[in-house]
């Protein structure tokens, strides 16, 4: 009887352990029962169009890393960045995830994003850190530390339609240049005769990489290489907002926030009725189909003899600092910014320019457009958003509250002058 028992007992205990290994089999580990394979997920923005290229990356990845499946999951874009931040702040968030230039400083600064700076100098990266611009890294690289890494860019250059320019009988913005006098004089002189003509010289938008691109282009600062807010005595940059200020209130320009609603600067520019516009190379896709658009870039006029920097949107892949598979996640992270990550994404066109010198052959080689080595040329001198030269993303909320104070400007409710003293007042007291 007391062997029976016995044997009772140990059948209960092994049953219990049987039990407690299904248990840890089947606890949120995000790995398939079998082990093998380990599930993430990404979090991006984006249109349906701009989700499959964001796919191609990650086809190849798996492809390439048969033990790892990537869920790719879409938010929209006035959306996304509270629900990144509520997930993270409850420890729920995606592995990886793009994010904005203000929002990886708050994460930063929250500790909430994976420093990433020793496992791209390792062999299991596909990438490294010098691979990139400097002037990518922005508000990603902070006190020599690296958490997160751009994708791909968007330079700001000025598209210019050439029918517009012929019908008027003018030169085109490159023939000034190759004189080499493409500068802000020319600029006025281009939108003044296509204003005479009938047609609206450019469209003026309020963003910091339009504003910070024409500061820039008269050796201007709104803050320096350090940082530091230096507008209040920098002759250049009030000369550029005054010049912003004075190209709308003659009418060379049209503010894009004060035309009609529904009515954009693309469908202007494809119906001929503006000469110029400034954007990345997200446009692109959008005009290359229409045959009857004839256009090409210019860079940013410049009026120190030489091509200045400009302003770069960028987004940044970071990685969640509590993914349960950190090591996969960087991995992930690191491959979709690779070489190899934004030729699959980039190579069969694209909506960006891409952020490393060695992917430039695969994916400008589909370039239709005559003059795109201006994006390149951008890419490598300009500045994103959140770096010294455009520190306002550092600070949370005062690139909103600049973009209000030129909004008023731009719809001529005050002066340049005006505007400029209420940028001391408003930048001073957030950079104390």
């Amino acid at each position: 009887m007391d062997n029976y028992m016995s044997w009772i007992k140990i059948g209960f205990f092994l049953i219990v352990l049987l039990l407690l290994a299904a248990a840890c089999t089947t606890s949120p580990k995000l790995e398939n029962t079998d082990g093998k394979k380990f599930r993430m997920i990404m979090q991006v923005w984006g249109n349906p169009a701009e989700v499959k290229v964001y796919q191609r990356a990650l086809d190849l990845f798996e492809k390439e890393n048969p033990n790892i499946e990537v869920k790719l999951v879409p938010v929209p874009g006035d959306q996304y960045e509270q629900k990144l931040l509520t997930q993270l702040q409850g420890s729920r968030g995606p592995d990886v995830f793009y994010s904005y230039e203000p929002t990886i400083a708050r994460l930063i600064g929250a500790k909430q994003v994976q420093p990433l700076g020793e496992f791209l100098k390792s062999d299991a990266s596909n990438v490294k850190a010098e691979d990139f611009p400097e002037g990518l890294w922005g508000p990603a690289k902070r006190d020599g530390e690296i958490y997160g890494v751009t994708p791909d860019s968007n330079p700001m250059v000025m598209y210019y339609n050439k029918k517009v320019f012929k019908d008027a009988g003018m030169k085109t913005p490159q023939e000034y240049y190759d004189e080499g006098k493409w500068n802000w004089d020319a600029f006025e002189e281009v939108t003044s005769k296509l204003k005479s003509a009938g047609k609206q010289g450019y469209i003026a938008e309020n963003g910091w990489a339009h504003w910070y691109s024409w500061v820039w282009s008269n050796g201007g600062r709104i803050f320096d290489e350090q940082g530091k807010y230096v507008l209040d005595h920098n002759e250049k940059g009030k000369e550029a907002f005054r010049f912003m200020y004075d190209m709308v209130n003659k009418g060379n320009a049209v503010y894009l926030g004060s035309l009609p609603k529904g009515q954009g600067a693309d469908a202007m520019f494809m119906s001929n009725q503006v000469g110029m516009l400034a954007a990345g190379r997200w446009l692109e896709p959008l005009f290359s189909p229409n045959k009857s658009l004839d256009f090409d870039y210019i860079y940013w006029p410049s009026n120190t003899g030489k091509n200045e920097p400009v302003a770069i949107p960028v987004a940044y892949v970071a990685v969640n600092k509590n993914s349960p598979h950190l090591q996969e996640a960087m991995k992930l992270a690191a491959f979709y910014v690779s070489v190899k990550g934004q030729v699959a994404r980039l190579v069969e066109g694209g909506n960006a320019m891409g952020t490393l010198a060695a992917a430039d052959e695969s994916i400008m080689k589909t370039a239709t457009i005559e003059h795109s080595s201006y994006l390149t040329e951008g890419r490598d001198k300009g500045h994103a958003h959140g770096s010294a030269l455009a520190y306002d993303a550092q600070i949370p909320g005062l690139n909103s509250d600049i973009t209000k104070t030129i909004d008023l400007m731009f719809l001529g409710k005050q002066d340049a002058a005006a505007t400029i003293e209420k940028l001391n007042q408003i930048i001073s007291k957030a950079v104390k």
